[in-house]
This record gives structure tokens, C-alpha cells and sequence, in this order.
């Protein structure tokens, strides 16, 4: 009897660890500083700053190709563009069993997708819940009711974690719509009625470069025939259009704050989020008619800079409420995740895990620069092709179908308003940076 009891006593103690679960909030159109902890004087995020003063968050974190679909299949693939094959809204041609959602269920795991896809048809085969839908604010329910997109992706994740078996951990990506805009609509953003008297009494500040002369600086090719001029013009060309229009995107903002309080909130209803891995950052960053422009697409910082907030179970007391300055990136999320429940990274995945940048007694040597890429979109008249070689103090800009480079010293022009391409006592820096530039566009294939 005595030999049974030590036998139960020791398999109880050596019993395998409860495996982790995971959870992305993934916002669309958010650049790093729609957040009331990044000091956005604007904006309220209650629950992502919660989020980010019980984790960790990322300040200097960034994108690799600057656009929803590109975005969202090297979240799924932990590749840059050049790799994975996505560069708009196609399917990636990276195999579904080296992405993290693909590993995860190989592994055991109960894997969701809640909203926004955008790399070709829904796989709907590929996971074990799934619902996909976005590009408009209002849609129809599965009873066919309108109902708020927003609304939509929190009701379709507290269905999914109702209905979950109890003995399987689970992923689960919640790729919000908001707040990207209503492209048709001339309204743009189109929040909730409960949402319209948020910031009635606010007057959302202008930013110093959404100028007529930070516009005529870009290069010449960025004419009125680009779609960020012609986006401009839809929100931004009157003061009264950006005041509406910028109101109606924090309303949109704190919805989706709104709703990952909901999720968080259910998630230590039943007991597992101490057992989470949660996640939250955005597809790219956003123009608030700097450079007179809108959306994304460049180089620029407001296009390519986005927020990264994690709230990692193995968090030691002393990290939590901390911030960053690393460059993470949008290719670091995948192996992140992986290395978090225990599985091996493919090797043609190009990110690195984070963890151990808030995990590690001892920090890690880590990434001082990165490259950034984007495609063509229909012709170079509408979206041009952009790279660029990314660092804190400066950063190198090619347009490859014009061959045309620009140089910006970050560190003293963080607006990026005075390219230095032409400036002699910057010849030798750019050289090397020329250099630097097309060893990481070499890697990045």
C-alpha cells in the first residue's frame, strides 16, 4: 500500500506541465503610438494598458512589409515577404505545416481564427474554429441581424473559448478589422453609436509634417496620382474632415480595447489566463496626414513602427510593466509563440524568439538594424515599390522602379523631412549603408 501511495505521490510530481495556451489580438491599421501608454494624449486604451503594466512593451517594434495581407503572412509564417511569396493579397506559398497556427495543431492543439484573413480563400479546413470575414464596419450575423464588426470579433471569440474542449490547450487569433477604414464609404470610420460621444470635447492635434511643404519634399514620382495623396484627400484635406475623420478612428480604437478587455476578462473567468500567452500588436502602422499622406505603404516611421504588447506566464515579477527598446519585429512573433509551448521553429523561419529579451538573467545580443520591403501595387503610379535599410539613427530608402535612394538621420530628424542623399559629408555613410542594405535584401529571400 505504502509502495502505491509513494508511486501516485511521485507520478503527481513528475506529471508533464499543463501546456500553454496562446492568444493574438491583432489590430489593423495601428501605428505604435494609438495607445494611451505610448503617450498618446488622445486615445483611451484602458485595457491594453493594463496589458502592457502586467507585460512587457515593445517600443521600437516594427513591421517588415507594411500592409494587411503581407503583414498577416509573415504573422502566420515568421518570413519575410521575399520568402514567403505573399506580396498582396494571395495566398503565401510557405506550407501550412511550418506556420505556428499549422504546428500548434499538429501538436495537439485547439487552433482559432476570428476575423480579418486576407491571404486568399479562408482555409477554413486548417482550423478547428474559424470565422472569416472583413472590410466593412456593419455586416450581417450569422442570424442575418447588422451588427458591428468590432462587436462581431468579440462575440465569435467568447464563442470559441465557450465552446473549446476542456482538455486541449488553444490558440486563438482574433484579427480585428478595426480600424482599418471603409474604403467605398466617404464616412471612412464608422464606430458604434455608444462609441460618438467619446472625444466630442477633444481637438485631435495636427500633426507638425502634415504639410503642404513636408508633401512637396517626397519625391517627385509621389505625385496626386498616388493612393496615399488620393487617401489623403478622402480624410484629411480640410481641417474639419481630420478632426471628424481622426475622431471616428480613436472611437474605432477604443472599441477594439473595449473588446480585448472582454476576452482577458473571460480568460481569467475560466481560470487559464495565468496559463496564456497573450499577445497584442497590428498588420502595419498608419499616416495621420504626415507627409500629406494616409495609410501605409513606405517606409516611413508612422507607416512601418506598430505597437507589441505580451503578457508571457513566464514572466519573472521584476520584468512585468516593463518596456523595450529593441527592434522586434512582425517576423519574430511566429517563433516567439513556438518557442513559448515548446516546439522547435522551422528553419526557413527568419524571426527570432523575443522572449528571452524580458525572460533572460542575462540579455542577448540583438538585431541593431533590419530590412524593410514592399511591392509594387498595380502600377508604380498608384503604390511604388519601397525598401529600406532600418536603423535607430538613420535609415536608407529605395525605390527600386525609380532608382531613386534617400538618407534620413533618424536621430536628429525623426520626421524624416531632410533627406541627406545629396550631402557630401554623407557619401562615405551611405556607401555603407548601400552595402549593408543589399546584404539583408540577399538573407531575406
Amino acid at each position: 500500500m505504502r509502495i502505491l501511495l509513494y508511486f501516485a505521490l511521485a507520478t503527481s510530481l513528475h506529471a508533464a506541465p499543463e501546456k500553454r495556451n496562446v492568444v493574438v489580438l491583432y489590430a489593423d491599421d495601428w501605428r505604435f503610438d494609438t495607445l494611451s501608454c505610448a503617450g498618446n494624449p488622445i486615445v483611451k486604451t484602458p485595457n491594453l494598458d493594463a496589458l502592457a503594466s502586467k507585460g512587457v512593451r515593445f517600443t521600437q517594434n516594427c513591421v517588415t512589409t507594411a500592409i494587411c495581407g503581407v503583414s498577416r503572412a509573415t504573422l502566420f509564417t515568421g518570413q519575410w515577404m521575399s520568402r514567403h511569396g505573399n506580396k498582396g493579397f494571395k495566398p503565401f506559398k510557405t506550407p501550412w505545416e511550418e506556420t505556428f497556427p499549422g504546428l500548434l495543431r499538429d501538436n495537439g492543439y485547439w487552433i482559432g481564427h476570428v476575423g480579418k484573413w486576407h491571404n486568399g480563400k479562408f482555409p477554413t479546413e486548417k482550423f478547428d474554429f474559424g470565422r472569416s470575414y472583413h472590410g466593412r464596419h456593419w455586416i450581417k450575423d450569422e442570424d442575418g441581424k447588422r451588427i458591428h464588426v468590432t462587436q462581431k470579433n468579440e462575440n465569435d471569440s467568447l464563442d470559441f473559448l465557450a465552446e473549446r474542449p476542456k482538455d486541449k490547450p488553444f490558440c486563438l487569433t482574433v484579427a480585428f478589422f478595426a480600424t482599418h477604414a471603409e474604403d467605398p464609404n466617404p464616412k471612412q470610420f464608422l464606430p458604434q453609436p455608444q462609441s460618438m460621444k467619446l472625444y466630442n470635447d477633444k481637438p485631435i492635434p495636427v500633426p507638425p509634417n502634415a504639410t503642404e511643404e513636408s508633401w512637396k519634399r517626397l519625391p517627385d514620382f509621389i505625385d496626386e496620382k498616388n493612393e496615399g495623396r488620393n487617401r489623403w484627400h478622402w480624410r484629411f484635406d480640410t481641417p474639419e474632415k481630420f478632426q471628424e475623420m481622426m475622431k471616428n478612428y480613436y472611437r474605432l480604437a477604443t472599441e477594439v480595447d473595449a473588446t480585448c478587455g472582454k476576452i482577458i476578462a473571460e480568460l481569467k473567468k475560466q481560470g487559464v489566463y495565468d496559463n496564456t500567452l497573450v499577445i497584442f500588436t497590428t498588420d502595419n502602422g498608419y499616416y495621420h496626414a504626415e507627409h500629406g499622406l494616409a495609410d501605409k505603404w513606405y517606409p516611413h516611421q508612422e507607416s512601418i513602427r506598430v505597437p507589441l504588447l505580451i503578457d508571457d506566464p513566464r514572466m519573472p515579477e521584476k520584468s512585468r510593466g516593463m518596456t523595450d527598446e529593441n527592434f522586434t519585429l512582425s517576423v519574430d512573433l511566429a517563433p516567439t509563440i513556438l518557442a513559448a509551448v515548446g516546439i522547435t521553429a522551422p528553419k526557413r523561419m527568419q524571426g527570432r524568439d523575443m522572449s528571452p529579451l524580458y525572460l533572460a538573467t542575462e540579455k542577448p545580443e540583438w538585431r541593431t538594424e533590419f530590412f524593410y520591403e514592399h511591392a509594387t501595387l498595380r502600377d508604380k503610379t498608384f503604390i511604388p515599390a519601397s525598401e529600406a535599410l532600418v536603423r535607430k539613427d538613420w535609415k536608407y530608402f529605395y525605390w527600386p522602379e525609380h532608382d531613386v535612394e534617400q538618407l534620413f538621420h533618424i536621430t536628429e530628424d525623426p520626421r524624416e523631412e531632410n533627406d541627406l542623399v545629396k550631402d557630401p559629408a554623407q557619401a562615405e555613410r551611405l556607401a555603407e549603408m548601400r552595402t549593408r542594405f543589399a546584404k539583408l535584401k540577399k538573407s531575406a529571400k
